[in-house]
């Protein structure tokens, strides 16, 4: 097997080639060729492994492996998973990518990175891609001064004409000081712009010959054809087609840049006195005081071009491929700091963003107390004899280590978050009679998947009806307990639209289905389209909790990210005809970042033709003469950063919210239904089974949520209204029986009863859930 090692250079399109590798997984194993599993997009963790223990660089400071030992854990936890990877897969070609492995300075961490990887193959080549150092430059200042950077580019400028570049950039690499982010990675000139001089770093260690420099094109790498150069990089001839083009967005303009500085440095005296200012609010300061103009042009730096030409060129000789990416820009203007303009002034911005500085600072050092003071009291939690006896009995080692390394950090579960209160049960809401809608219009229109699920669709189609959903175009496969009869019936009587879909293609039926949908003169003529699964609910927290309050709230946006609140099992075993909205309130804390699947999302969209495509989580292929009027917005009505245009399924620290609306996700149901679920298979996933592993990602509780249950009398009306067809409730309730049958059937198999035995005993605590769900193969 051989290993190819990509190590960047940052800001040389490391992003771009990453998520193309994830997308072209299949056809990769299919070649032979791995792309590793860990960590899916960005390998930080094998960065994280190698580095310095000494060092506290970003990211082990920010994901709580700053000391030696939690280090230490983390790299024996990489080589594991690595060669078990390597193991299952058995490639030809494992590649492994991580734009930060470029920034390591020390040669003992390279043998530390080689000596990881060498019990898998000692045929290692490493490959960077490169740009010209004053194009890499500007890149650089940009992404640092939004990341909190003080220095202007003079520190850079002030190095041209030393005999040693990268000696001398690397003389303050070892000043760091994490709470005020004094970070080299972030405040420190760049020593890999010394492209001789990384290429000797690396080969020194890996052997002469094993690094590959390759040219980073931007317009290249934007384009379908960028699984071209993937081909190349990789060294394979591979079959991968062309990839869908990626937007390339717009730099911040150089005014932005200098408004971003100014306020690093009065952030630094903020920090001096004690108040925290962690990086998901840093980087919405600097969205906040961006402004729009040209960039710093690379051709403004022309005297560090001039500085890096003697050695480019000696490169470039040896190295001909990169010898187009080394021309500079043509000469401009000596760069100077950008003038901030409309009276912005750094001190006035901070003075007003100071509430919320004050606040974060607050709760973090709450948090430090209580767990300072749980130390202290000897209740602290990391010890292993206070997990729970269900935990000790059912976590694996590396589920209690990452119960240890977890539950105190960021990724801690709570409640605190928002400004809903979950036990505030209001007045029912009133009933509104179904809007009649312009001719030739489909409204609000759900489409979604189905199979087996013939005792929930009348109480989901229901509510939605309730909440403002005019249409349904619904897809089934393969039924056997009356769903399809049931939408057939739903479709006479004119509730919605039901299509089979058993004769799928592709990757799975889900997919199939929406791009059919698209088709579909209901999905063309709607005002928005909406997919969900009949387990997800809409919950309208706000007004008369219809979709038309919640739009009234958000009257720009056209995209609303609905993230999913899970809601677990509440104790019920039985599968029965009670309402899931009613039987169900035990629910996950709101602030849960991990695992992923908790902050997962489903996307409603305004049918403005911004997006081609729509897939499970979201719709995709962003026009891009219809980018500026895309907005997206999440559950609280906040707008999102702009990545969300182009991609993502699931929120984070940054985009969280629930205040107006959530997806309520009833994923498991009764015990029983759980079976019945497991014994199905998935509609998306099909080659995926469903055992404790999807019931411990999925049975949350300890917070109750009832605010969906306000609605419970007019879906009960609607209900009522709907199964006043005779025919209707008759396949209604024979759908129920079989469901009832099959349950009692799996019962008397032995694997099934042991499955359901399993899961009721896994009674797990939030943090233990976390540790537990983040150790299961599935995961990766």
């Amino acid at each position: 097997m051989r290993i190819v090692l990509h190590i960047g250079l940052p800001v040389c399109g490391a992003d771009r080639l990453q998520s193309v590798l994830d997308d072209k997984r299949g056809a990769l194993a299919k070649a032979g060729v791995l792309y590793s599993g860990l960590g899916r997009l960005n390998h930080t963790k094998l960065y994280m492994a190698v580095s310095d223990p000494g060092h506290i660089d970003p990211l082990r400071f920010a994901r709580g492996f700053a000391s030696s030992r939690t280090q230490e854990a983390l790299r024996d936890r990489v080589a594991e998973d690595l060669a078990a990877e390597v193991k299952r897969a058995a490639p030809d070609v494992l590649v492994l990518s991580a734009l930060q492995l470029s920034t390591l300075p020390n040669a003992g961490e390279l043998r530390r990175l080689r000596a990881l990887l060498a019990p898998l193959s000692d045929e290692i080549e490493v490959v960077a891609h490169v740009d010209e150092q004053a194009r890499m430059l500007v890149r650089h200042y940009e992404a640092a001064v939004l990341d909190g950077r003080r220095a202007d580019l003079g520190q850079e400028l002030g190095l041209i004409g030393t005999s040693d570049w990268r000696k001398a950039a690397l003389a303050d690499w070892g000043r760091i000081d994490p709470m005020q982010n004094g970070f080299p990675e972030v405040q420190a000139a760049p020593h890999w712009l010394d492209l001789p001089a990384l290429t000797a770093h690396w080969q020194g260690v890996f052997g002469p010959g094993r690094m590959r420099l390759r040219p980073y094109d931007e317009e290249l790498f934007a384009s379908d054809r960028v699984t071209e150069e993937l081909a190349a990089m990789i060294g394979v001839d591979l079959p991968l087609g062309k990839a869908d083009p990626a937007p390339v967005p717009p730099r911040p303009s150089a005014e932005t840049i200098a408004r971003g500085r100014a306020l690093n440095l009065v952030f630094e005296k903020l920090m001096a006195q004690g108040r925290i200012i962690p990086r998901q609010l840093q980087s919405r300061f600097m969205e906040e005081v961006s402004i729009d103009g040209s960039p710093i042009g690379a051709g403004a730096l022309t005297a560090l071009s001039e500085h890096f030409a003697p050695a480019n060129a000696a490169l470039a000789e040896a190295r001909p491929e990169i010898e187009a990416a080394l021309r500079p820009e043509m000469p401009d203007e000596p760069w100077s700091e950008a003038e901030v303009t409309h009276g912005f002034r750094a001190t006035q911005y901070a003075a007003a963003a100071l509430p919320r500085i004050d606040m974060v600072t607050a709760e973090l050092r709450r948090r430090q107390q209580e767990a300072q003071k749980a130390h202290i009291n000897g209740t602290e939690m990391s010890q292993p004899d206070k997990l729970s006896a269900t935990a000790e009995k059912l976590m694996s080692p590396r589920a209690k280590e990452n119960f240890h390394h977890l539950r105190t950090g960021r990724f801690a579960p709570h409640n605190r978050l928002g400004r809903v209160n979950e036990e505030e049960i209001a007045a029912a809401f009133t009933e509104v009679a179904p809007r009649t809608l312009p001719e030739g219009r489909s409204g609000n229109v759900i489409v979604g998947c189905m199979k087996n699920e013939a005792p929930y669709i009348l109480e989901w189609v229901a509510y939605h009806r309730m909440i403002g959903v005019d249409n349904f175009l619904i897809y089934t496969n393969d039924c056997t307990d009356g769903t399809d009869a049931l939408l057939d019936r739903l479709q006479e009587m004119g509730v919605l639209q039901h299509r089979d879909n058993t004769e799928w293609k592709g990757n799975s039926p889900q997919q199939y289905a929406l791009n059919k949908s698209l088709k579909e003169p209901v999905i063309k003529n709607a005002d928005w389209v909406i997919h969900i699964d009949v387990d997800e609910f809409i919950n309208i927290r706000c007004g008369n909790g219809r979709l038309e309050d919640f739009f009234e709230r958000v009257p720009d946006a056209t995209n609303v990210a609905m993230t999913w609140r899970l809601f677990g099992h509440n104790g019920v075993t039985e599968l029965n005809r009670d309402l899931v909205i009613e039987q169900f309130d035990d629910a996950a804390p709101k602030y849960c970042p991990k695992p992923h699947t908790a902050w997962g999302f489903k996307t409603m969209t305004k049918n403005i033709g911004a997006y081609e495509k729509f897939s499970c989580h979201r719709p995709n292929k962003l026009d891009e003469t219809l980018r500026d009027r895309v907005q997206w917005v999440n559950g609280s009505g906040q707008v999102m950063t702009d990545k969300y245009k182009d991609n993502g399924w699931r929120s984070d620290l940054k985009t969280i919210g629930y205040d107006l609306l959530q997806l309520n996700h009833y994923a498991l149901r009764s015990a029983e239904s759980f079976l019945i679920k497991r014994q199905r298979g998935r509609a998306l996933h099909v080659d995926r089974s469903i055992g404790i592993n999807y019931w411990v990602r999925m049975d949350w509780g300890g917070n109750r949520d009832v605010t969906i249950k306000r609605n419970v009398p007019r879906v009960r009306a609607e209900m009522e209204r709907l199964l006043a067809d005779p025919t209707l409730r008759r396949i209604h309730d024979e759908g129920y029986a079989w469901h009832r049958a099959k349950a009692d059937e799996l019962h008397e198999t032995p694997e099934f009863q042991e499955l359901y035995a399993q899961a009721l005993e896994t009674k797990l605590t939030e943090m233990e859930r976390v540790a537990f769900a983040l150790a299961l193969d599935m995961e990766s």
